[in-house]
């Protein structure tokens, strides 16, 4: 029984430990959590204003620019995936990368070859693991991420859908991310950056118009570019992607955060419990030990009693 109580102390010992370790990280990124959705707000009204430039010069003129132009046939598309470098974060990433398998296999049902963008250090071993293909890659910022990170991610992209895909380049340009939604609930996304639609673009101007307090039929404003509607598009446009990219990035983080905090919080809950379950074990073998003890004090002294009464006759 001894050896048995010293291995359930053993046990408990080194839960206890992991579970100051669970305890520490669940604190950890709570905290990354409030940043992380700080920089998400901080970053909206950016990228509101930028997506509304972009549309007012997508529906104003009628310039046919690379990065709005619908392809006809298009026949190869590209996959931004946004994962984790580290792990210890529940489902995070596995969620995001089903997400974007089902989204590889819509596009090659539609008869496209898909080029796979990775963020993350999960999403690239996933990949690697599988011998599969991967345009580029990017790691080490996924937990805070910057916007030189976005706009160092975008440089590749927008150069292969500004490129002839008989040279390597792409017709359209998808994103795969966590959108964060609460505390609570994070879910896997996946958009069409680019070309950018115009009925989406049409859509989304009426939209902000609306939010702005405009009315159902108002009148839309006509626009002069200087020096010209491409000219304002091929500035613009980047611009687009790198902030759609970063706005990405930051909610993918705060998902991150979000989800491994509740992973750590389940952890540091199922290590309470073990160590109660053991605890209990414990207690269980050490009095299991005592009442051994106990009788064999009481047959040792009943031993003796009879011995000197055999004796004594």
């Amino acid at each position: 029984m001894g050896a048995q109580l010293r291995v359930y102390k053993r046990r408990i010992r080194a839960i206890t430990a992991t579970k100051k370790i669970t305890k520490a990280m669940e604190m950890i990124a709570a905290s990354r959590i409030v940043k992380a959705q700080r920089k998400v707000a901080a970053s909206m009204p950016y990228a509101t204003e930028l997506t509304r430039a972009v549309t007012a010069v997508a529906t104003g003129s009628n310039t046919k620019h690379a990065l709005t132009t619908e392809v006809e046939t298009p026949t190869r598309a590209a996959i931004l995936l946004i994962t984790s470098d580290r792990g210890l974060a529940g489902g995070y990433s596995s969620n995001a990368i089903k997400q974007a398998e089902r989204l590889t296999e819509r596009l090659r049902a539609e008869g496209k070859d898909v080029d796979t963008y990775i963020v993350g250090r999960k999403g690239l071993a996933y990949y690697g693991f599988r011998e599969r293909k991967v345009a580029d890659s990017w790691t080490g910022f996924t937990d805070s991420p910057a916007y030189a990170d976005a706009k160092r991610v975008a440089g590749p992209l927008i150069e292969a859908i500004q490129t002839e895909t008989a040279e390597g380049g792409v017709d359209e340009l998808h994103i795969v991310y966590t959108e964060f939604v609460s505390m609570m609930t994070q879910n896997p996304v996946d958009g069409r950056m680019l070309p950018l639609s115009l009925d989406q673009a049409a859509e989304s101007e009426t939209s902000a118009a609306s939010a702005a307090g405009g009315t159902k039929g108002e009148i839309l404003p006509l626009f002069d570019f200087e020096p010209s509607a491409e000219d304002v598009l091929d500035a613009l446009l980047p611009r687009y992607v790198e902030s759609r990219i970063y706005n990405a990035l930051l909610q993918s983080a705060a998902s991150e955060h979000a989800a491994r905090r509740r992973a750590m919080k389940s952890a540091t809950d199922n290590a309470g419990d073990l160590i109660k379950s053991l605890s209990r074990l414990a207690n269980a073998a050490r009095q299991a030990e005592i009442t051994q003890e106990i009788s064999e004090i009481v047959g040792g002294a009943s031993a003796m009693a009879d011995a000197t009464a055999g004796s004594d006759k």
